[in-house]
C-alpha cells in the first residue's frame, strides 16, 4: 500500500529537519521542526517533485506565500488540495 499523503509531507519535512518522521507531529509548526529557509525551500522542491504540483511559494517573500506553512498539519492539507484540485 502506497504512503498517505500524510506520510510522504511528513517523511519529507522530518528529512529536511533531521529528524526521524515518529518525531513530527501535525500540531508543530515548521519553525518548531528547526526548519531554516533553505529548509523550507528545499522541502518545498520535495513536495513538488514527490506529487507533481507546483506549491505557490514565493522565497523573496515567504509573507504571501499562497500556500499555509503554519504547521505540518497545515502542509499537508495545503498538498491534499493542490492534489485535489489538478484531479478535478
Amino acid at each position: 500500500m502506497a504512503n498517505s499523503v500524510k506520510d510522504q509531507v511528513i517523511a519529507i519535512l522530518a528529512q529536511q529537519a533531521l529528524r526521524e518522521p515518529a518525531e513530527v507531529t501535525l500540531d508543530q509548526s515548521l519553525a518548531d521542526l528547526g526548519l531554516d529557509s533553505l529548509g523550507l525551500v528545499e522541502a518545498i522542491f520535495a513536495i513538488e517533485e514527490t506529487f507533481d504540483v507546483a506549491v505557490p511559494f514565493n522565497a523573496n517573500d515567504p509573507a504571501q506565500v499562497g500556500f499555509d506553512l503554519s504547521s505540518v498539519g497545515a502542509v499537508v492539507a495545503a498538498v491534499e488540495a493542490l492534489l485535489a484540485a489538478r484531479a478535478a
